[in-house]
């Protein structure tokens, strides 16, 4: 994907079967955000493609969107701070039936859609381990006194109530310490063993995690390394700029 300034990643090369968990790692401004976008349909990419569950990227966008899903990536799908958990839950149950878009939804009983959703939201946050009464004020607790880890927990299983079959998230260990990454990883382990494909930006990934390394390289044509997790190694030509222009220029949700 290239920008006006330059290139905000190139090179990728990479298989993951379904049910993977996928580590991106690199410096910030390396393009890793940009990637994550571009592989779950929500960025067009400059060169190369793509297949994420049989659907060929670029021209499937909308196809994968459909079957991927974002937890937390700032400045996309970022939690509202004012929010209860209980709206955050309200809102994104409202959205996934005006979306179902079905006849038969459409025609089920109130009451049997509101028992439906909550049985959703109660299985994605058993999904993610989240305990929603013992948070200091139950489903009532605002997003802003949630501990970190809490606040990963909450915006994945958001997520997983579109049951997607790629998970996408950035910044995954942002600000965790080494007990609660490691409860990350084994969140993210948890989700993918039950068959859905993780796709984590991480500044410290797990050494069993399938990683994709990407790096700045002014200058020089991508270079590629055998990985030994069975991905490829691929340089990366990019700037903290040229990541800028390419989220700029070619949309962020």
């Amino acid at each position: 994907m290239k920008g006006p300034r330059g290139w905000a990643f190139r090179g990728v090369d990479f298989r993951a079967p379904a049910g993977s968990f996928v580590a991106i790692e690199g410096p910030s401004g390396s393009g890793r955000t940009c990637l994550l976008l571009a592989l779950t349909g929500r960025m067009r990419a400059t060169e190369g493609h793509a297949e994420v569950g049989g659907l060929r990227l670029p021209k499937k966008l909308a196809g994968v969107r459909r079957i991927s899903a974002l937890g937390p990536v700032p400045g996309v799908s970022d939690l509202d701070p004012a929010f209860t958990v209980a709206e955050h839950l309200r809102e994104r149950a409202l959205l996934q039936r005006r979306f179902d878009g079905s006849l038969r939804s459409l025609l089920t009983r109130p009451s049997v859609r509101k028992a439906a959703a909550r049985a959703r939201i109660d299985a994605a946050m058993a999904a993610v381990g989240l305990d929603l009464a013992s948070l200091p004020k139950g489903e009532r607790t605002s997003v802003r006194d949630l501990e970190r880890l809490e606040g990963l927990r909450l915006s994945v299983g958001l997520a997983l109530l579109t049951k997607p079959r790629l998970l996408a998230v950035d910044d995954a260990d942002l600000k965790l310490s080494d007990a609660e990454r490691e409860d990350a990883w084994e969140l993210f382990r948890s989700i993918a063993a039950s068959g859905i494909t993780v796709l984590a930006v991480c500044s410290a990934p797990p050494k069993d995690a399938l990683l994709v390394s990407v790096r700045n390289v002014r200058d020089e044509a991508p270079r590629h390394a055998k990985k030994n997790t069975g991905a490829d190694d691929a340089g990366k030509d990019t700037t903290e700029e040229g990541a800028a222009d390419a989220l700029a220029e070619t949309g962020r949700s």
